[in-house]
C-alpha cells in the first residue's frame, strides 16, 4: 500500500530469504522472493519487506497488513451498504515512478472524487492509486484469499476528509484512510488499463513523472461491488494502522503483457544499476484478534 515516507533500497543483490520462526504451518505459504526465484516462505512472522533500509517504524500493534482473508471465517454483515463511489477524471495529475511501485496522482483540494457508504462514517477523497506485482504469474499480491495469492493487486487510496485537515494528517491517525483493493487475474486485455500500460515506458526509472489526462479510475473496479472489510494498517513504512480496507471480493482480468509492462520499470534511477521492479509486496501478517467482515454470504468454492 501507500508509502508515506521515502523508501530505501538496498545494494542490487539477491534479497533476504524470509523464513518463518512460529504459528501455524497454515499460516505461511511457500513464495518465491529473492532474484532466483527460490522457494521461499511469505511468513506472518515477518513485519519487513527485503528492500526496505533505514529507518522504519516497527509496528508495534495488532492490526498489521495485509492478511489472508479466510472465505470461512468472515463474518456477514447485512448492515454494510454498497460502496459509493463517485470520482473526478478531471482531477489525474500524473503518473510516477516512486522507487517502489508506480503511483497515479489525484488533486485532493475538493470533494468531488472519492467514496463514502459501505463501511464508511465520513467522506474519504482520492488521493492516489498504485499497484503491487510479483516477479511471476503466480504470485504478486499483498492480501490473499484462502492462501491463493494473485499474480498483482491494485489499492486505491482515500483520506478521511471530515476528520482531518489533510492527507498527510489522516495517513497515520484514527480511520484516517479507506483502500478499496483489487485483486488483478490474468485473462483478456484491460482496455482501460492500457491506456497507462502505455505510458510506463516513460516513467522506467525512479523518480521519473509525467503528466495524465483525464482518468477515472472507477473503470478498474469489478462490476460486482462485493466485499470484504477489516481494520489494518500501511504496509510500508510508517505501517500506521489508520486503514479502514475493502477488498473486492471479485478481481479484474489483465493481459499477461500487460503485467509484463510492470516488470519493465526499474527500482533503480538513472545512472543507477538496473534493478528490475518486481516482488514488490509486503509478507502477510497475523490477523490477531480482527474480525474481516463480509458484504455477501459467503458460498464453499466461490474464489473467482
Amino acid at each position: 500500500m501507500l508509502r508515506a515516507t521515502m523508501l530505501g533500497r538496498a545494494p542490487h543483490k539477491p534479497l533476504a530469504v524470509l523464513r518463518q520462526t512460529s504459528g501455524p504451518l497454515r499460516a505461511a505459504r511457500l513464495q518465491p522472493w529473492d532474484s532466483q526465484h527460490s522457494r521461499v516462505q511469505r511468513s506472518s512472522s515477518c513485519t519487513r519487506h527485503p528492500l526496505w533500509t533505514g529507518s522504519v517504524s516497527s509496528p508495534g500493534g495488532t492490526q498489521q497488513s495485509p492478511i489472508n482473508i479466510r472465505q470461512r471465517d468472515s463474518i456477514y454483515d447485512p448492515q454494510l451498504a454498497p460502496l459509493r463511489v463517485s470520482y473526478d477524471a478531471t482531477s489525474c495529475r500524473c503518473i510516477w515512478n516512486t522507487g517502489y511501485f508506480f503511483q497515479v496522482e489525484f488533486d485532493d483540494a475538493s470533494e468531488e472524487s472519492g467514496i463514502s457508504g459501505g463501511p464508511l462514517e465520513n467522506h474519504y477523497r482520492l488521493k492516489q492509486f498504485h499497484f503491487h506485482w510479483g516477479a511471476g504469474n503466480e504470485w504478486g499480491s499483498e492480501h490473499t484469499v484462502d492462501d491463493h495469492m494473485y499474480p498483482a493487486e491494485l489499492h486505491l487510496v482515500h483520506w478521511n476528509s471530515t476528520k482531518y485537515a489533510n492527507y498527510k494528517e489522516a495517513s497515520v491517525g484514527e480511520n484516517g484512510l479507506a483502500v478499496i483493493g483489487v485483486f488483478l487475474k490474468l485473462g483478456a486485455q484491460h482496455e482501460a488499463l492500457q491506456r497507462l500500460v502505455h505510458i510506463l515506458p516513460e516513467v522506467r526509472h525512479k523518480d521519473a513523472q509525467v503528466a495524465v489526462g483525464p482518468f477515472d479510475p472507477s473503470c478498474l473496479l469489478p462490476t460486482c461491488r462485493d466485499y470484504w472489510t477489516y481494520k489494518g494498517s500501511l504496509t510500508t513504512p510508517p505501517l500506521a494502522e489508520s486503514v479502514t480496507w475493502i477488498i473486492q471480493k471479485t478481481p479484474i482480468e489483465v493481459a499477461p503483457s500487460q503485467l509484463s509492462a510492470f516488470r519493465a520499470l526499474l527500482f533503480s534511477a538513472r545512472g543507477e544499476k538496473e534493478e528490475v521492479m518486481v516482488n514488490n509486496f509486503r509478507p502477510l501478517q497475523p490477523l490477531m484478534d480482527r474480525r474481516v467482515s463480509s458484504s455477501f454470504r459467503a458460498v464453499a468454492g466461490m474464489r473467482s
